[in-house]
């Protein structure tokens, strides 16, 4: 069977093993001379699958002349230069809706585990410490001001989510949207009204170190910061900055600005949750995932509407 279908990142078990029955499929992240297998089969391909915190550059775009799409398995595009694909007739599409609950959720559990600071009392428990006296004090979750930035897919599910919790819900977003929530025009306005922030806005360009110093400050030292998002958005030495100087009270992170590269002075803090950009890493939404993923080649390559397209 021909290649034509340049895979960069794994697709979940099922996902795999259908799509390696139905097409001719290159694992790019298995090969151990990339180059040279890219330049003798570079002309075959027509379909690349991808992660959206992996995308494609436009190198290996241009490399690859007969390319017709490119197959996110995850939400964002960010990392995909979608004027170059437009121009030379690349079809984008990605995974939307299926990774809302799972997203959704980790901020949440973040937020829970950051305040009261959960994984540092497994710690505590697990060294021994316990055995010496009681543990540090943590924060109250419930009642909150909860702020949202981003106010799309996962942002709507997770305010839903807070509104159990019993406090206030804020968000700000390009627009204003018919809901209930009270609407702040900036990330500045919403920060100094809220105690945690969530970040669910896409990653770019527009939104590159949105969360700097004056958001940071505007949170201030009892305030939470939360992003399930991209790293990008977050100015991430400024975070650091305001973590080790007591400007900002705490963060969970699942998402960083250089990964899977985190800063040791980033995770030296105490008063951090960090994760490893697992927001959709769950073996039922994984699975959902690669069935949209497969959804979509099946229909470029039968010349149908593509399911979930982004150009």
């Amino acid at each position: 069977m021909q290649v034509e279908i340049l895979q960069l990142t794994p697709l979940a078990t099922a996902g795999e093993a259908a799509l390696h029955g139905k097409y001719g499929v290159c694992r790019w992240y298995e090969l151990p001379d990339r180059e040279r297998w890219l330049d003798e089969h570079n002309a075959s391909i027509r379909a690349v699958i991808t992660g959206g915190h992996l995308g494609i550059s436009n190198e290996m775009l241009h490399r690859l002349p007969a390319l017709g799409i490119v197959a996110i398995s995850g939400v964002g595009y960010d990392k995909i230069d979608l004027e170059a694909a437009r121009e030379r007739g690349i079809r984008v599409t990605n995974t939307p809706d299926v990774l809302t609950d799972d997203a959704a959720d980790l901020a949440v559990g973040l937020m829970i585990s950051t305040m009261r600071r959960i994984a540092a009392a497994d710690h505590f428990v697990r060294d021994g410490s316990w055995t010496s006296g009681p543990i540090a004090l943590a924060t109250k979750v419930s009642g909150r001001r909860y702020g949202i930035v981003g106010f799309g897919r996962i942002g709507r599910a997770v305010a839903h989510r807070l509104e159990g919790f019993g406090g206030s819900i804020a968000y700000t977003d390009f627009r204003q949207s018919q809901v209930s929530y009270r609407f702040y025009p900036t990330a500045v306005d919403l920060a100094r009204a809220s105690d945690v922030l969530f970040l669910h806005v896409s990653g770019g360009p527009a939104t590159h170190n949105l969360i700097g110093r004056e958001v940071l400050d505007a949170l201030g030292p009892t305030g939470f910061l939360i992003n399930v998002a991209r790293g990008s958005i977050v100015d991430e030495p400024e975070l650091i900055a305001a973590l080790q100087e007591g400007r900002l009270g705490g963060a969970g992170l699942d998402v960083y600005a250089d990964e899977p590269r985190v800063p040791a002075s980033l995770a030296a803090l105490p008063n951090v949750t960090l994760t490893p950009h697992i927001g959709s890493a769950t073996r039922d939404t994984r699975e959902a995932m690669a069935r949209l993923v497969l959804a979509n080649l099946d229909a470029f390559y039968a010349g149908q509407p593509l399911p979930t397209a982004v150009v």
